[in-house]
Formats: C-alpha cells, sequence, structure tokens
C-alpha cells in the first residue's frame, strides 16, 4: 500500500503543478486585462486548491508510514532524513496555507481585479514554496522525477 500511496503522491504532484501554473497565468492575465471575474475563473482556481489539499491529504497518510521518516537521534544531521521529516511536510503544508488563505480572500474581495490579484500573489508564493520542497533528483539522492 505504501508504494502505490507514494506513486499517486509523486503522480499528482505534476497535476498540483499544472493546475497552479494555469491559475497563475489565469490570474495574471485577467488581472492586467481589466477582466471579469467567471465561474470558469473560479472553477479553474478552485480546481487547484482542491487537488493542493488531496495532494496533502496523501502526503500526510504517507508521513507516518514513509521509511524516509525518522527522529531518532542525529536525525537532523541527515540530509536526507531531515528533508523527509521536516522540511518537505512544513514547507509543503505552509505552501497549502498560503494558497487556501489567498483563495479565501480572493472570494471576499468585490473588484474583480482585486480577485485576479490576489489569487496571482497567493497561488505565486505557494508554488515557489512548493518547488522549494519538492524532493527534485536533481537536490535529494534517490529523489525521481515520479
Amino acid at each position: 500500500m505504501y508504494t502505490m500511496l507514494k506513486h499517486a503522491h509523486s503522480g499528482i504532484r505534476w497535476i498540483v503543478l499544472i493546475l497552479l501554473i494555469i491559475a497563475i497565468f489565469n490570474s495574471y492575465s485577467k488581472w492586467q486585462n481589466r477582466k471579469d471575474f467567471t465561474s470558469g475563473d473560479k472553477k479553474k482556481h478552485l480546481f487547484a486548491l482542491i487537488f493542493c489539499h488531496i495532494q496533502l491529504l496523501l502526503g500526510l497518510v504517507l508521513y507516518p508510514m514513509s521509511p524516509l521518516v525518522s527522529f531518532v537521534d542525529g536525525f537532523m544531521k541527515q540530509k536526507v532524513t531531515r528533508f523527509y521529516s521536516v522540511e518537505h511536510v512544513m514547507m509543503m503544508v505552509l505552501a497549502i496555507i498560503i494558497i487556501t488563505i489567498g483563495y479565501s480572500i480572493a472570494k471576499r474581495k468585490k473588484d474583480d481585479s482585486n480577485k485576479f490579484k490576489t489569487i496571482f500573489i497567493f497561488y505565486l508564493i505557494g508554488l515557489i514554496v512548493m518547488l522549494a520542497a519538492i524532493p527534485w533528483p536533481f537536490r535529494i539522492p534517490g529523489a525521481g522525477w515520479f
């Protein structure tokens, strides 16, 4: 079960990244062109948010199962163990909190331009934090693209 969940978690990361990029580009272009906020825009932003939360839930289920997570003496001195035990989970939770706050604030805005601006800023910050927390193969030994 661990292997299946790990592959699902790794695969959904690409869907999350693509949906966030779509939401960011959509909000930026509509904000700059002063377009109206439509239900299609809301769906793009909401799908990105939903998939972020699904990814978070998968990650939280995997966390106690993972052989890469350890809290034995000296785990902070080991790069891989520290990354998976502390850095990855904390940065991802922070990124999803930022994205969720941005979506919630944008929902309450009256002006469409301010909605797009809020989504753009918060989703972009969340994406940057996520990109820094993903175990890329060039950063973490043994990590894969999928």
